[in-house]
């Protein structure tokens, strides 16, 4: 069951209820409870009189898996099945439902949904546990103690009744800061393995609601012309053509002068009424570089002197031990520009109420972002815009930007209509595509040096490329003496103990807007790493594997590292490749998991390659949900490899030359024959999941590649030597 929720929606659903029990948190923080919508707005379990138990999720769930991870807490502390939970996507507000990592903010990114949400979700379970344990323990004359909750059923002493006949009176007790939470030897639902996705059903058979899916009464859809240069503005449009389009509306410039809404009565009405509208644009301060005018740019920057002094080791020094050393093993590396190209284009439906209030409907990955916007651009308070978030097909981190740029478009174009009907705006998968939001282009210079007895003596490291986070409302969040964290992030942070390392980090000029992308700066850090680990070994005659190792000589952080080092070692048959074929492995931690992979090839580089297994293990704390942790290396793998195999977003003039799938594809699931993912057990808090399978993929099919005595150090593979059978 899935759903949206808002404070309207609770207060509808109070009424219907005869008695409701609310399990959350207080906009001052503390654990609360309440019998009514009215009393408590916003909670984290909701359950009703008649037994039924919703999980209100206040992460999105754009494929991911949050509505099931925080569904399975709740449902284990309580004492459902997850088959008796439902769940709905938490209204937005940003003082109950904030981002524990990210402050006053609510919303999901960088694999933190089960990492800053385990003990919230844990803590309302546990709590309504214990209230309607107590209310029995009264309605029965026992003590509390002895009675438990299992598969809703509220059992102990000689007795037995559904949980829904205590929640009249647990509604009116009080909560505890220190619930007793069950321990692991109790856990039924977290950890097992045949625990699925909540969402499975729905998704198959039609009835689950994605963002794409609204069709509001009387809705207009707006599509928007845009400038084909990222920073070109309207001058004036002739809309003569658009108008003999059947269905047509209107069109008209948005405020910002950032392109020209087009109001149709349908999607295709829309489209073709677009493609007919003339637009004069003025693109004297437009993006008009090339991508080999980008290239050139972070290539010389790499040969000077770095702006940043990242980890402020003494340059000279370690550029003198890494001249002095007996081996040196030196690659530039370069990166381009890459799109998130979701399977589900960027679109959002907005409406305004009988009694003014502003509703959008969005698979919201961030709704702080809209919600403050909505606010300035309708001149509401906070309490009168209401977003309900939907599922999402996909996002790989577009659904999130700094400006909210899609959903403020969406604003634009209602704010300029009587607002009478709804307005619906759609993104085609060229508007995607080329919509200017990109994982930025990025280059590396480095150089190791190694003694005679083969180990790292210094090693010197110089990044350059786009900042991510700086100009932007999350810079105080992730810069710091000058240095965007994002840029480097997996590199001086990384586990591997290395001795003389010097990192240095030069910003250039951002092509267009770029974007946190899934991953963010460990898609090219962990590539580099990984490569020039690979190649320091095998330049000293060493197994890549043991020379890792021999870096990982720690605690706690190394000794995770090389565990999933080595199990993926051991399951992928390091170092015993089937006749003729050949392997790479690579290792990296990546908000807060670890995970290593082998991938093994077989092939050549003239008659193309394939990939015939990656073997993955993972270390992401406690594994709440197997199934979803090996979909999401799955699929981390694939987005990784698939993109490190043919993709790019490349400029001409400034205007982007890819539009569609065509001449921007997609991993196809014949390009990996085998996928095999092993999950370490652990003890320690849950980390993320969403996105550490994707920084070890490429480096791990690059330094199998290399085994064909062919370095990759500039992508797309397909582009630089490599051909894909």
């Amino acid at each position: 069951m899935t759903g949206t929720l808002s404070r309207r929606s609770f207060l509808q659903s109070a009424v219907a209820a005869t008695a409701v029990l609310y399990v959350g948190t207080a906009a001052n923080g503390s654990v609360a409870a309440a019998s009514s919508a009215e009393a408590m707005l916003n909670p984290f379990v909701k359950i009703d009189s008649d037994g039924t138990v919703t999980a209100i999720i206040k992460h999105f769930d754009k494929g991911q898996g949050p509505a099931t991870g925080l569904s399975t807490l709740i449902a284990e502390e309580l004492g459902v099945t997850m088959e008796q939970i439902a769940y709905e996507f938490a209204p937005s507000d940003p003082q109950v439902y904030n981002n524990l990592f990210f402050g006053p903010f609510q919303g999901t990114g960088g694999s933190t949904a089960m990492a800053n949400s385990w003990m919230q979700y844990r803590t309302a379970g546990a709590n309504a546990r214990e209230m309607l344990l107590k209310a029995a323990g009264e309605a029965w004359g026992v003590d509390p103690a002895s009675l438990d909750i299992q598969a809703g059923l509220v059992t102990g002493a000689g007795k037995s009744a559904p949980l829904g006949e205590f929640v009249a009176a647990a509604a009116g007790m009080a909560p505890s800061e220190t619930p007793r939470l069950r321990s692991p030897s109790e856990w039924k639902i977290i950890g097992n393995e045949a625990t699925r996705r909540v969402d499975s059903q729905v998704k198959v058979n039609g009835q689950a609601m994605f963002a794409m899916d609204v069709q509001l009464d009387n809705q207009m859809v707006v599509m928007i012309k845009r400038t084909p240069q990222r920073g070109g503005l309207v001058v004036s449009f002739d809309d003569s053509a658009a108008k003999e389009v059947r269905g047509f509306i209107m069109a008209q410039t948005l405020p910002t002068n950032h392109g020209v809404a087009v109001y149709a009565e349908n999607t295709w009405a829309a489209m073709q009424a677009r493609a007919a509208l003339e637009v004069e644009w003025d693109m004297s301060a437009a993006e008009a570089r090339s991508s080999a005018e980008i290239r050139d740019e972070i290539m010389t920057a790499l040969e000077a002197a770095p702006v940043y002094n990242v980890n402020k080791a003494d340059q000279a020094a370690v550029t003198s031990t890494v001249d002095g050393a007996d081996t040196v093993v030196e690659k530039t590396f370069y990166f381009p520009l890459l799109a998130h190209a979701p399977m589900e284009p960027l679109n959002c439906t907005i409406e305004q109420t009988a009694e003014g209030d502003i509703v959008l409907h969005d698979g919201a990955q961030m709704p702080t972002g809209p919600h403050m916007a909505y606010q300035q651009i309708f001149g509401l308070p906070a309490e009168k815009i209401h977003i309900k978030t939907m599922l999402a097909g996909g996002s790989f981190g577009r659904r999130a930007t700094p400006d909210a740029d899609y959903q403020v478009e969406a604003g634009l174009a209602f704010v300029m209509t009587d607002r009478s009907r709804p307005v619906k705006l759609v993104w085609d998968r060229e508007d995607d595509i080329r919509g200017g939001y990109y994982r930025p282009a990025v280059g590396h210079k480095v150089r190791v040096g190694l003694n005679a007895a083969g180990e790292i003596a210094g090693w010197e490291h110089q990044v350059a490329g786009q900042s991510i986070m700086k100009g932007t409302a999350f810079e105080a969040f992730s810069v710091h003496d000058g240095v965007d964290h994002s840029s480097v992030e997996g590199i001086g942070d990384s586990p591997y103990v290395i001795p003389g390392m010097s990192l240095g980090l030069t910003d250039t000029a951002k092509a267009t807007s770029v974007l946190w992308w899934r991953s963010v700066g460990h898609t090219h850090t962990a590539y580099v790493m990984e490569v020039m680990m690979d190649l320091a070994a095998r330049a000293v005659g060493k197994d890549p594997v043991e020379f890792r190792l021999s870096y990982l000589e720690g605690e706690q952080d190394q000794a995770r590292k090389a565990a999933v080092l080595r199990l993926a070692a051991e399951k992928g048959n390091w170092g015993k490749p089937q006749k003729g074929n050949v392997q790479g492995i690579a290792v990296h931690k990546s908000f807060g998991s670890y995970v290593a992979e082998v991938v093994e090839i077989s092939g050549n580089l003239e008659d193309g390659i394939v990939i015939e297994k990656v073997t993955a293990a993972v270390d992401c704390g406690i594994a709440v949900n197997p199934d979803v942790i090996r979909a999401q290396i799955e699929g981390g793998i694939g987005y990784g490899i698939g993109h490190a195999m043919r993709d790019q977003i490349t400029l001409d003039g400034g205007a982007v030359e890819q539009s569609n799938f065509p001449d921007y594809e997609p991993l196809r699931i014949s390009d990996i024959k085998a996928i095999e993912t092993h999950i370490i057990a652990s003890a320690e808090a849950p980390t993320g999941i969403g996105e550490p399978g994707t920084p070890p993929s490429a480096p791990a099919l690059a330094n199998a590649i290399a085994q064909l005595e062919l370095v990759v150090a500039e992508l797309p593979m397909a582009d630089h030597g490599v051909s894909f059978a």
